[in-house]
């Protein structure tokens, strides 16, 4: 597929960029260009999706076994890795995650991080409030196995998650949670428990709110 002005109105003819540049610089974008348009039409087509360039030409699973992750796992390329992070297998990192290692971070098995969830095992809050004569916090987390945390929840340093917990979107995590605990709001607290059937089936079991603790 050719990059024309049909095709790549806004990447190719009216683009500053491409236009600024001249010899090999600009043959290159342009198939970059070329190739992004083949891909984008390739993934709408066969996966009904529409992804940015980096995450077209990437390999989610590879770039888990690249991090040592567990078989099976995938990272987007928008995630973010730093320091010593273990992943189990099967695990799926959503695009846009933080998954900071710095103070070590341990990730179960077949969990779910939903897009832009962070999840910190380090804070800078001393060494900010202090003029930089704290040093900064480093405190290992954990997320148990078979785990959901929804999107954009955050998981501070320190924090303890246990197995098949449910997480919901914009949590913020702190302290430890039990297993098959599930956990809302800023900060997060139990609101019910998770309980798996005989045969594998999923019931959400919500508690009243004057039974309600925080996590």
């Amino acid at each position: 597929m050719g990059l024309d002005d049909r095709t790549v109105p806004n990447l190719a003819a009216d683009s500053p960029i491409l236009e600024s540049l001249a010899g090999e610089s600009k043959e290159f974008l342009k198939k970059l260009l070329d190739l992004h348009v083949e891909l984008r039409g390739y993934f709408k087509a066969r996966h009904a999706r529409n992804l940015p360039l980096t995450e077209e030409v990437t390999n989610r699973w590879e770039r888990a076994r690249f991090l040592g992750f567990g078989e099976g796992a995938s990272i987007y390329d928008s995630a973010l890795v730093f320091g010593d992070v273990k992943v189990g297998a099967g695990t799926w990192i959503g695009p846009n995650c933080i998954l900071d290692g710095s103070g070590g971070l341990h990730i179960g098995s077949t969990c779910s991080v939903a897009s832009g969830c962070h999840i910190y095992s380090h804070d800078t809050v001393e060494w900010a409030l202090s003029g930089g004569k704290s040093p900064y916090q480093r405190r290992p987390t954990t997320i148990g196995n078979a785990c959901y945390l929804g999107p954009h929840s955050i998981i501070t340093a320190g924090a303890a998650i246990g197995d098949h917990c449910l997480v919901g979107a914009l949590s913020l995590v702190k302290g430890d949670v039990p297993a098959h605990a599930i956990v809302v709001g800023i900060p997060a607290k139990v609101v019910g428990r998770v309980h798996i059937g005989p045969n594998a089936e999923i019931h959400l079991l919500y508690d009243k709110p004057k039974n309600r603790e925080a996590a």
